[in-house]
């Protein structure tokens, strides 16, 4: 009765424990798969080991594929769920029918990812899949395809979870809480929601491309046909290097208001670290390329984002200093357990 009960409620909290507890058994099987990769790193050193090297590819795609999609992913999106709301003053989500579908609609891309494992292999080319070896002449095995369509649900999973939550904060908040009285919780999930906003239907059409590209010969990144393999790279990192931030600014706004709560003090410099956030949203666009500077994109363009790359160092600066100002003179000694991000 209680699963039934969890499983078709609309309660934003309960909605938020499903997306944790999955988290957590994805977390496990994750850390399975870390453990099995350092296994075998550690029997190869004079011989070959216990995994084949199919296996072993196997397992390292699906380590990463899991950890981002289906740990760190839901983790947040549960948290959001629960706190977003209680925030706000807001009895629930926007859309409470919307979140229980998004919520499903992980748990299914989550079950069609280790189904594969079922039905042939896991895909072994790596937790992006970059083509030529993710096209239908080097990967023929339905490991790559179960990628693309787990992907393909769990991104729009996301999407709609991102509409849900922008619009909670923008329509739901309590009449008298303005927009700079906003918790900076708020303030990095508003942030990394606009994000996935933007970024996430670049996957989710870059994916299409890869399917079409397997299944119907349409060549997007067959370079022998006319197709650009590079076309790939800058769409999977304008992708990829926002999906860092949209993870990594609800962790510093969890941060931070774990820090003021210790500290007994107002966070320093409050709607400085507002505009820190923002300029990190707006920057993460621009950047992306320093992942793949050897490709040949030409001095100019490699100059243009080695200084964007340098330049989103500064508000995450600003960051640091509001979190070093706030501890200046507390008189606290439990905020010391932070220094340990500090020097990360």
């Amino acid at each position: 009765k209680k699963i039934k009960k969890y499983s078709v409620s609309y309660d934003h909290k309960k909605i938020g424990k499903l997306y944790l507890i999955f988290s957590f058994i994805m977390l496990i099987r994750g850390f399975v798969d870390a453990l099995m990769m350092r296994l075998q790193q550690i029997l190869s050193f004079n011989h070959e080991g216990y995994l084949s090297s199919n296996h072993y590819s196997q397992i390292f795609t699906a380590h990463g594929v899991i950890m981002i999609f289906f740990v760190a992913m839901p983790f947040m999106v549960g948290l959001m769920n629960i706190i977003i709301p209680l925030q706000i003053g807001a009895i629930d989500v926007a859309f409470p029918s919307l979140n229980l579908l998004s919520f499903w609609l992980t748990f299914f891309s989550i079950m069609l990812i280790n189904l594969s494992l079922l039905f042939g292999e896991f895909s072994k080319i790596g937790w992006l899949s970059y083509p030529p070896l993710s096209e239908i002449t080097f990967s023929p095995w339905v490991g790559v395809d179960y990628w693309i369509w787990s992907l393909q649900i769990s991104g729009i999973s996301t999407l709609l979870t991102s509409i849900n939550f922008i619009t909670t904060i923008i329509k739901c908040r309590k009449k008298n809480l303005f927009f700079f009285n906003l918790p900076i919780f708020i303030w990095t999930c508003l942030c990394s929601n606009i994000l996935i906003l933007i970024s996430f239907p670049i996957l989710n059409i870059l994916i299409t491309l890869l399917f079409l590209d397997r299944n119907f010969n349409f060549h997007f990144f067959t370079a022998f046909y006319g197709g650009q393999q590079i076309l790939y790279l800058n769409l999977i990192w304008a992708w990829g290097h926002p999906e860092v931030y949209i993870l990594v600014l609800p962790s510093f706004g969890i941060f931070t208001e774990i820090l003021s709560s210790l500290c007994k003090k107002t966070i320093f410099a409050y709607k400085s670290l507002i505009y820190a956030t923002i300029s990190i949203t707006i920057l993460s666009f621009i950047v992306w390329l320093h992942h793949f500077f050897t490709m040949g994109s030409g001095c100019s363009t490699n100059i243009f984002f080695s200084i964007t790359t340098m330049i989103i160092a500064i508000p995450t600066g600003v960051k640091v200093f509001n979190w070093l100002y706030t501890i200046l003179y507390s008189k606290k000694k439990k905020h010391l357990y932070f220094f340990g991000l500090y020097l990360l």
